[in-house]
């Protein structure tokens, strides 16, 4: 069963905790400047709004990629740098239209969420439920759900 990454932008309070629960997995460290997941943040309107990779079916990052350094696992979906491929060109940083794919210059590679092999730490650590990892056919269910209900109590035009 193929997993995905949920995110409710309208639970993120932008405590950064799933941030530094990446760069903790991914690094050793508690550095969210080296975090594969990000959280926008919008002063003026007082919302955070976390993302990263959504493991896309087109998958530019891995057309583009030179050398075939990202690959795509057929059981989970999710699409993997292998560092050891990879030679640092940047191009796939520059084929993600949603700009989640990254180059770290401490390693001259490029590194992205791998959904931390199946136990996603920043969905582990979120303390608010912003994130969450779900069977991925049931992703985009409960959006639909809370839109046909808007939908069922919306004013009736008269006929």
């Amino acid at each position: 069963m193929q997993k995905a990454l949920v995110l409710d932008a309208g639970k993120c309070t932008g405590c950064k905790q799933c941030e530094l629960a990446c760069s903790f997995e991914h690094e050793g460290i508690f550095n969210v400047s080296r975090s594969r997941i990000r959280v926008f943040i919008f002063e003026h309107e007082a919302r955070f709004v976390p993302y990263t990779c959504t493991q896309c079916d087109q998958a530019w990052c891995m057309q583009v990629c030179p050398v075939g350094a990202i690959t795509s696992d057929a059981a989970t979906g999710v699409k993997s740098v292998n560092a050891a491929t990879c030679v640092g060109c940047k191009v796939c940083t520059i084929a993600c239209p949603f700009g989640t794919i990254n180059y770290n210059a401490i390693t001259g590679k490029v590194e992205k969420c791998d959904l931390c092999g199946g136990d996603p730490a920043c969905a582990r650590e979120c303390p608010t439920g912003a994130i969450t990892f779900i069977d991925s056919n049931l992703a985009g269910y409960e959006k639909m759900q809370d839109w046909a209900h808007k939908t069922d109590t919306a004013p009736q035009a008269a006929s």
